[in-house]
């Protein structure tokens, strides 16, 4: 991708997290409104600036992240694996892999917030209009990385010209004196405490969001174009110059105007009425948002599906995981993520201030990670001589003659990050993030399962310490027979050709109709003896399951093959039609040692019954009609004691 792709794609979610970090700061703050006054929300102002601080910190240190790594992936799961350890890695990929979920819900809610602003009889149907969303986003992605980036530019920057008018046309309005309070505005109601220093690092954790998402563009520098790291470089420093732009204007602005936290109206919906009142401008404002708040969903999108990629080529994932689609996507990650953003949207009732307490907290337990990888790989890097390298993980660590600088800018990096960490989990605790903390240890449990798997199974599998020399084994072939027609047709041909000793088998689940299959099978195939196996709980897999370990525990050395037949619909609704009995049975039997299961298929077109006779009356129904003038058991039992 080029570079204003690559910005599209990878930091539509940095973008987007200014349209709601201001107003998750006042919210906060607004407990402290009766108390203090109105006057306690300037406090976000100096609450920006640390955050813009920390945001330059952040860039400067993933830029020469980016650049160590010289092209390749970067992120946090691939900087922890190589320079950190197994444990490490796995804490940041549960983290980060949580963290998208989150970006999808929160990001998706929120913009059906900006919407409902503008429309309010949306109110009330929140979660049916993001769950929509979300199918639109997965069909897009499902289509391939560079076309959805062409589909997400345009919003994207629509978002960024916007707002940026906003701002300017709000300061030149300042500056002259005609810019005015919003009015008609309905505070948030929040129980009344004093201001404290918890509850100002509350807010400043809130806020902090604004920075979830810059990550992405680390995690995706090989979808850039060649050189890959120095266009990845530059984009991920324009992602801060716009992202810090931004945030730090609509802070200012929302102080100028007096916006206030409500659960009616959005800061950036009441900044845009004051600025424009309610004309066109207006409406193009919360359109922008609205679209790049839901396209925002786009980064979780790019990097949740390559984040897993990378997990389960590790093994600590499902290796289907790891597999490109036809459109060379990661297709199961992109419906796993969709999924999960969809359950989350539902339970939390598509509320913003509701899934922000969750949100953040494993992407600066990331940021920590990754800061503190690169801190090692230069204490490495600092041991070699000019012209030396280090194989470190899956990565080769060369020297650099400004190891020091680089070592102090990540190991900043890392101590800020930290720092936050510590106070989103302290501020935020109560209200929600613990259950991030509870779900991101579940998770490095599930991924330690899913490696001892795959590791158990290797080493099952493996020939490496003996030899072998195969040989050929005795095979038993068992023809399963349901009925008699051109499908068992098929499948007695079938076996015959294998040149195997062969025995049919049917399994009496239905007296009436085992008397007539015994019937067909002697008029229409005469050759083998049909084997019957009796059921008296009409049960159909048990007795089939019986008769092969009998089979197998009078020859210790003997394979069982069994045939089976299915007819193959050419329409769905008509598969629907037909009962399928032989996932059922294929399942029992591939549980089972020495015991191997073919399906063969007769294929069935509606459009050639032409070619086909008219069927005279079944052989079922004549049977019925012979039974029914015959007496029952019961009858027969009443005229024997008659005499």
């Amino acid at each position: 991708m080029s570079n204003p792709i690559g910005l599209a794609v990878f930091a539509s979610d940095a973008l987007s997290s200014t349209a709601y970090a201001t107003q998750e700061i006042l919210v906060v703050l607004a407990s402290a409104v009766a108390v203090s006054g109105i006057g306690v929300f300037r406090i976000s102002i100096p609450i920006a600036v640390a955050i813009t601080a920390i945001l330059t910190v952040l860039i400067i240190s993933y830029r020469q992240t980016i650049k160590a790594y010289d092209g390749a992936s970067c992120g946090a799961y691939v900087v922890s694996r190589d320079n950190l350890g197994v444990l490490p890695s796995q804490i940041a990929g549960a983290a980060l892999l949580v963290d998208y979920v989150l970006t999808v819900a929160v990001s998706i809610s929120s913009g059906v917030d900006q919407v409902a602003s503008a429309i309010p009889v949306l109110r009330g149907r929140e979660v049916l209009v993001a769950l929509a969303a979300i199918l639109i986003m997965t069909v897009i992605n499902l289509r391939g990385v560079k076309e959805s980036g062409r589909i997400f530019a345009a919003p994207t920057y629509f978002f960024v010209g916007m707002t940026f008018l906003t701002l300017t046309v709000g300061l030149f309005k300042l500056l002259t004196g005609q810019l005015t309070p919003v009015e008609n505005v309905h505070m948030v109601a929040q129980t009344a405490e004093p201001l404290s220093l918890f509850l100002i690092l509350y807010a400043f954790s809130s806020g902090c969001t604004a920075l979830t998402g810059i990550e992405a563009i680390s995690d995706g520098v090989q979808n850039f174009k060649e050189p890959r790291s120095r266009n990845a470089a530059l984009t991920i420093s324009a992602m801060g110059l716009l992202l810090g732009a931004l945030f730090m204007g609509i802070t200012l602005l929302a102080n100028q105007v007096q916006a206030l936290p409500s659960e009616e109206e959005t800061i950036i919906s009441q900044i845009a009425r004051a600025v424009f009142g309610s004309g066109a401008l207006y409406g193009l404002q919360i359109a922008a948002t609205t679209i790049i708040l839901i396209m925002a969903a786009n980064t979780a999108y790019a990097d949740f599906p390559r984040i897993a990629a990378f997990v389960a080529s590790d093994s600590f994932l499902p290796r289907q995981l790891a597999i490109r689609g036809s459109r060379l996507v990661y297709s199961g990650g992109i419906v796993t993520l969709a999924v999960a953003a969809g359950i989350l949207i539902t339970v939390f009732n598509a509320r913003t201030t509701s899934l922000i307490p969750l949100y953040a907290i494993g992407v600066f337990m990331c940021f920590t990670l990754s800061q503190l990888g690169m801190v090692r790989r230069w204490l490495e890097v600092a041991k070699l001589q000019p012209g030396e390298s280090l194989k470190m993980g899956q990565s080769v660590a060369t020297y650099d003659p400004h190891w020091r600088r680089n070592l102090v800018i990540n190991g900043a990096g890392a101590v800020v990050s930290f720092a936050v960490m510590v106070i989103f989990a302290v501020t935020k605790f109560t209200h929600g993030a613990w259950i991030t903390l509870l779900v991101i240890p579940v998770m490095v449990f599930v991924f330690h399962r899913v490696h001892v798997h795959y590791r158990n199974v290797a080493r099952i599998l493996s020939l490496s310490k003996e030899r072998v020399k195969p040989r050929p084994h005795p095979v038993k072939t068992i023809v399963l027979v349901d009925d008699v027609h051109r499908g068992t047709v098929r499948v007695v041909d079938f076996a015959k050709s294998l040149g195997n000793p062969w025995t049919p088998l049917h399994v009496d689940y239905n007296d009436r109709k085992t008397h007539i299959v015994q019937q067909k099978w002697r008029e229409r195939i005469g050759e083998g003896e049909l084997v019957i196996l009796p059921s008296p709980y009409r049960r159909l897999v048990e007795p089939i399951v019986e008769y092969v370990k009998r089979e197998l525990e009078a020859d210790p050395n003997i394979f069982v093959h069994v045939i089976m037949g299915q007819l193959v619909m050419d329409t769905p609704w008509a598969r629907m039609l037909h009962s399928n009995n032989s996932l059922g049975i294929m399942s029992a039997l591939q549980a089972m040692d020495r015991v191997i299961v073919t399906d063969v298929p007769y294929q069935l077109h509606a459009e050639d019954v032409e070619l086909y006779p008219e069927n005279e009356p079944n052989d079922y129904k004549r049977a019925q009609q012979h039974e029914a003038q015959q007496p029952t058991p019961e009858q027969q039992t009443i005229r024997a004691a008659m005499g």
